[in-house]
């Protein structure tokens, strides 16, 4: 894909419920955070984010396996809106960023925005294509293997910011790793001495 066609780069990282001891089957975790980034595709800035947290209906009470790992609370999804609410609110913030590729680290994000949206009986909330930023990664790095993105950070030089596996961080943390992703900037080889 020719990713200089666009004007935006929309970098997004889901979080979703989960648990560490199989009580929550992966077809039936859902969305609990959309953490959104725009990134004017010419110099790389971030120019707008978005961020909300999304109620749960299957598993409506976070597991602390979750909480732990998230640092989300309970409080935060039981107050947020529901999914097809939460996905008209991006869908309009979207809306303002026309010619836009849609990427995350992997295909997990894209995947999971699929099963909640046929879960809730409404399209798929996102009409631009989407790039998986793992692979990009290690094609435009010349590497052998895909990396997790705390660990492309470290690659790169650079600290992860905020709380790791929150969407909206992770999302910022993302956009950061974007020169590399597209190899506008090589990483720096550990020097064999």
């Amino acid at each position: 894909m020719n990713l200089t066609q666009y004007d935006y780069y929309l970098v997004l990282d889901l979080e979703a419920t989960c648990c560490n001891q199989e009580t929550i089957k992966r077809h039936q975790t859902e969305i609990i955070e959309i953490g959104a980034v725009m990134v004017k595709a010419q110099d790389l800035t971030v120019i707008a984010e978005f961020q909300t947290f999304i109620k749960p209906v299957r598993y409506p009470i976070l597991t602390e396996f979750c909480k732990s790992l998230t640092s989300i609370t309970q409080e935060q999804v039981d107050q947020a809106p529901g999914y097809v609410e939460a996905i008209a609110l991006l869908k309009q913030w979207l809306s303002n960023y026309p010619k836009a590729v849609f990427g995350s680290w992997g295909d997990y994000d894209r995947n999971q925005f699929k099963q909640d949206s046929k879960f809730h009986n409404v399209p798929f909330p996102i009409d631009c294509p989407h790039v998986n930023l793992k692979q990009l990664f290690s094609e435009a790095q010349g590497l052998p293997k895909r990396y997790g993105m705390a660990e492309a950070l470290q690659l790169a030089g650079m600290a992860l910011e905020g709380t790791h596996h929150r969407g909206i961080d992770d999302a910022r943390n993302i956009a950061k790793l974007l020169p590399f992703i597209l190899g506008r900037q090589q990483l720096q080889q550990p020097s064999t001495a």
